[in-house]
């Protein structure tokens, strides 16, 4: 029943450095761009086409884009909350254009300051410029696990976004624990309702792992034919909105447990630990991968 391979959508570009204090500069998003294609990452979230003013760690998103490889097999997918958004990724090329609903309506007002409804409704037109220039729309529901705001958040609610974004002409649909408080079987039940209304290469699963439960989430979510994962280098990231609420889990960790089960992913270990140290030395601070400071603390190993 388990997959034999699995894609990983590197988000750590965008997901993981748009909360960052400090900015980054655009030389070193490039730079760790760069190490992680060398690791054999073809799916990356490379940034955000938003408002300097709310997210200025993003303000540079025209000159990544400009900068980044292109290369044959290389999806480059951006965040696009609305049409200005959309119509900048389209400007500077981006391959697939994001948009993401909460399945709560407390987070969808406090984030966006609007209904679930009204979310949808603003992504008709960014929708509708894909498909007229071919590109790709993937459809994260937020909050799809529980909310910092409301607490629990049922798979009904979650289900019935998902069937909005599907109407709405989402290619593709992400299951995100934006606050990293769902278990394995939460998980399992989202995902199989889910799977009733989409094929499983069409679902990803985007984990944070703030109570230390995302690995136990991918395995759920493998159990059930789901293949493909957002993952962040060096676990970076978090919710402004979750006080605590961690990073996504953290593209070494998914490496290590994916090879151990014997699941191919592309992906090198060596080479991503090389972007995973470069990072952490730009931003000052050690790793939140668990895997990495396991192999640091052994320089003689060899992952990979």
């Amino acid at each position: 029943m388990l997959p034999t391979r699995v894609t990983l959508v590197e988000v750590g570009p965008r997901d993981g450095l748009q909360n960052e204090a400090r900015p980054v500069a655009t030389a070193h998003k490039l730079g760790l761009i760069e190490r992680l294609l060398a690791a054999g990452l073809t799916e990356i979230e490379a940034t955000s086409f938003v408002s300097p003013k709310w997210v200025p760690q993003m303000a540079d998103a025209a000159d990544v884009m400009a900068g980044v490889p292109r290369r044959p097999g290389v999806r480059w997918s951006v965040l696009t909350p609305n049409l200005r958004g959309a119509e900048g990724a389209l400007a500077a090329g981006a391959d697939e254009f994001v948009v993401f609903a909460a399945a709560s309506e407390a987070f969808s007002q406090r984030n966006i300051n609007c209904s679930i409804a009204e979310s949808i409704e603003r992504f008709r037109p960014v929708v509708a410029l894909a498909r007229a220039h071919g590109k790709r729309v993937r459809a994260a529901v937020s909050c799809a696990l529980g909310c910092p705001i409301q607490g629990k958040v049922s798979a009904d609610a979650v289900d019935d976004v998902v069937q909005r974004l599907i109407d709405l002409g989402a290619d593709h649909i992400g299951i995100a624990d934006t606050i990293g408080v769902g278990t394995a079987g939460q998980v399992s039940r989202v995902m199989e309702r889910t799977l009733r209304r989409l094929p499983a290469a069409r679902i990803s699963g985007h984990f944070h792992d703030t109570y230390g439960q995302a690995l136990a989430n991918i395995h759920a979510s493998l159990l059930l034919g789901v293949h493909i994962f957002d993952a962040s280098v060096a676990g970076l990231g978090g919710c402004p909105y979750a006080p605590g609420a961690t990073g996504n889990v953290a593209t070494e960790d998914v490496v290590y447990l994916l090879d151990g089960m014997g699941i191919e992913t592309g992906v090198n270990l060596a080479r991503l630990m090389e972007a995973s140290r470069y990072i952490c030395e730009v931003l000052g601070r050690p790793t939140a991968s668990r895997v990495a400071r396991a192999l640091q603390a052994r320089p003689a190993a060899q992952p990979g």
